[in-house]
């Protein structure tokens, strides 16, 4: 039996449209719209799960998706970081910037490192059932790190990884053998976005 899984990057909020590193807030008006306009474009799903973040949920009710949430689709937790934009951080804090981009055990904005965000996340994906369409609504960074564990890559290729808002990333199988369908497709038409 062979089973899809659907996993969507929520939609635009100040802290994606900043480069800042996310704290929990909701979708922006053009986020919100975004969400609105693709109602209707993921099919027949048989389960629903979303992160407990506010842009997740708004996400998940503005496509007209009934979840559940799902503790291990939290967002990446970046400490002290957070709500700040990678720009004042690198100039506050070169040396923890440059450990925390280099080295996957770091963690110093006192947050979860990144080999932890790879684990719990490589750990939900396989306890995912083989059944069915699994539609997931997460964040960038857990997206990212779904498409590592799928894939075997090692830690330093999450830095090379792009997850944009309102993309979906597909794939297909069952737990211990998912593969990669996708990933970038967006559900809705944004003006000034470059084309797939």
């Amino acid at each position: 039996m062979s089973g899809r899984v659907t996993i969507l990057s929520h939609s635009s909020t100040s802290a994606t449209n900043a480069a800042g590193f996310p704290d929990d807030e909701p979708l922006d008006t053009r986020g919100a719209g975004w969400a609105a306009e693709a109602r209707g474009r993921v099919h027949r799903p048989t389960r629903v799960r979303s992160s407990p973040a506010p842009a997740a949920r708004q996400t998940a009710a503005a496509l007209g998706l009934v979840d559940q949430v799902e503790p291990l689709l939290r967002d990446w937790d970046l400490g002290r970081w957070r709500g700040r934009t990678l720009d004042e951080v690198a100039a506050a804090e070169p040396d923890g910037v440059s450990a925390w981009l280099s080295a996957p055990a770091a963690a110093p904005h006192g947050g979860e490192p990144l080999v932890d965000l790879l684990a719990r996340t490589a750990g939900w994906l396989a306890a995912l059932p083989g059944d069915g369409h699994t539609v997931a609504i997460t964040h960038p960074a857990v997206v990212r790190a779904v498409v590592l564990a799928v894939l075997g890559a090692p830690p330093a290729g999450f830095w090379r990884i792009d997850i944009a808002p309102l993309t979906a990333t597909v794939l297909r199988g069952g737990p211990c053998r998912w593969t990669l369908r996708s990933t970038g497709r967006h559900l809705a038409s944004r003006p000034g976005d470059d084309p797939d």
